[in-house]
């Protein structure tokens, strides 16, 4: 599976998604990490590919379980009482890249540029703001 499928879900967004599903197993296909901004995590049933050491701690400190998918399996063979999560997929870098052409009017795409110096894509010469003009 790609790496963009497998996109890393934080602590905070697993416990905001699973809020009154306490009794339900989190299914994630990706990583679990930590986040720093909870100060309190509840007691969660995690099955993922991946945990960050850390978040694995604070899951098991909370009375949580942290489970793999061969032992989701003997646990939930039709997948019952679970719910499925990934994290933010549209969120890696190459998805900055996409959309209409940089420099078209109302574009917020990122432009492919070598090096983000004083003469790259600056359209110097073209304006008194940039410098001079020609």
């Amino acid at each position: 599976m790609s790496e963009v499928k497998k996109a890393p879900l934080s602590l905070s967004r697993l416990i905001c998604y699973t809020k009154g599903k306490e009794d339900k197993i989190a299914v994630v296909v990706g990583t679990v990490i930590d986040d720093i901004r909870v100060y309190e995590v509840p007691c969660l049933k995690v099955t993922a590919l991946r945990f960050t050491e850390i978040a694995r701690a604070r899951i098991e400190k909370a009375s949580g379980e942290c489970l793999t998918f061969d032992r989701l399996v003997l646990r939930a063979p039709l997948g019952q009482n679970t719910v499925l999560l990934r994290g933010p997929k549209n969120a890696h870098e190459a998805v900055k890249h996409f959309g209409p052409a940089p420099g078209v009017p109302h574009s917020h795409t990122k432009p492919y540029v070598r090096s983000k110096g004083r003469k790259f894509e600056k359209a110097i010469g073209k304006r008194n703001s940039k410098g001079f003009r020609v």
